[in-house]
């Protein structure tokens, strides 16, 4: 008998803290069922750069912390609807789930958030505005489009199709998502450094249609991939070609890091447009060579690249009509635009930390 009334007064317990509680959690498989149904509504409470940087499909976004978020979620939500909260790790959407039911919302949260979610491999969508993207037009009027993702790694678009260069998902605390993107057409991998090569990013991109281009170590490790060295040229199609230049590092004390001849940088020649993409390499000579280039992205972060007075120096030799400093970290590139204003280069700074 009191053993009984223990087990009673246990689940009476328990009924009480969900009551208290108010709101259901959820893993994230009975997440992925629940949010299936026409009565329930998707909200991410994040904030809006992390949401465009890859949310559920269909969700909302509300911040949480913002002021007023109670008032915004009410006069947004539908009251006879269930309301599916998620954050990054959990917390901030339990707090939020937790003042959703206080006003009276029924409320299931996911536990873990899109962290424990993207884990299980679950489908995310990123938002096209959370990139900056640049166009260009080309000489018979075709767009291109280059998206800003991070460091080194470059999102190119042309003619309806998908060019991606030294895709990474990860690097520092920033994310990639690239299984929300399209399957590209072209990988170009210039060398075998983790802020270069990732074969998570890979993977992800890869169909049953992917050419991926690299040099030869990269090609060795992924055991698949056309190669390239320095000097190669390549047809892609009628109006896309592409040309291996070398990359390499010229400082004493830094030749360790890209020897001459093993990492390629590429020209891309896009229906006319053409494409400088540097690599991790310093002020060499051979860029002197390089000729007729509309847009060019040029690395700086030393010991691992350039300066920034090498940089200048190779725009100078290099003479494009936009550069894109990327690779630079936390190397201050704010002062080149004004160095190279003379030079007639326009410099656009994009977020290629």
């Amino acid at each position: 008998m009191k053993k009984m009334l223990t087990n009673l007064l246990a689940l009476l317990g328990l009924a009480t803290a969900c009551g208290q509680q108010g709101y259901e959690n959820a893993e994230v498989n009975t997440f992925a069922e629940r949010i299936k149904s026409p009565d329930v509504v998707l909200l991410d409470v994040r904030t809006a750069e992390e949401f465009g940087e890859g949310h559920l499909t269909n969700a909302l976004n509300i911040d949480v912390k913002e002021d007023g978020f109670v008032e915004k979620a009410k006069s947004t939500l539908p009251a006879d609807k269930t309301i599916a909260v998620y954050c990054r790790g959990g917390k901030r959407s339990a707090n939020a789930a937790a003042m959703l039911a206080k006003e009276g919302f029924k409320v299931v949260n996911l536990l873990g958030g899109i962290t424990a979610w993207k884990n299980a491999e679950m489908p995310v969508e990123m938002t096209e505005e959370a990139y900056e993207v640049d166009t260009f037009t080309t000489k018979s009027g075709k767009t291109v489009k280059f998206h800003a993702l991070v460091h080194a790694s470059i999102r190119i678009e042309y003619d309806g199709k998908e060019i991606q260069i030294d895709p990474v998902a990860k690097l520092g605390e920033k994310t990639i998502n690239y299984a929300a993107m399209p399957k590209a057409d072209y990988i170009f991998i210039t060398h075998e450094h983790h802020d270069h090569f990732d074969t998570t990013a890979i993977n992800q991109l890869t169909g049953d249609n992917t050419q991926l281009i690299t040099n030869q170590r990269c090609a060795e490790m992924l055991g698949y991939g056309t190669v390239m060295v320095n000097g190669d040229k390549l047809p892609i199609a009628d109006d896309f070609t592409v040309e291996a230049v070398p990359a390499y590092n010229t400082t004493e004390g830094h030749l360790q890091f890209h020897p001459k001849g093993r990492d390629d940088g590429f020209i891309l020649t896009l229906d006319g447009l053409r494409i400088y993409i540097a690599a991790d390499t310093e002020d060499i000579p051979e860029m002197a060579e390089i000729k007729d280039i509309d847009v060019a992205f040029l690395p700086c972060n030393q010991p691992y690249t350039m300066a920034p007075e090498q940089l200048i120096n190779a725009a100078r030799m290099v003479k494009p009509k936009v550069l894109f400093p990327y690779h630079y970290g936390q190397t201050d590139v704010s002062g080149i635009p004004s160095q190279l204003e003379a030079d007639g280069v326009e410099v656009r700074i994009r977020h290629y930390e």
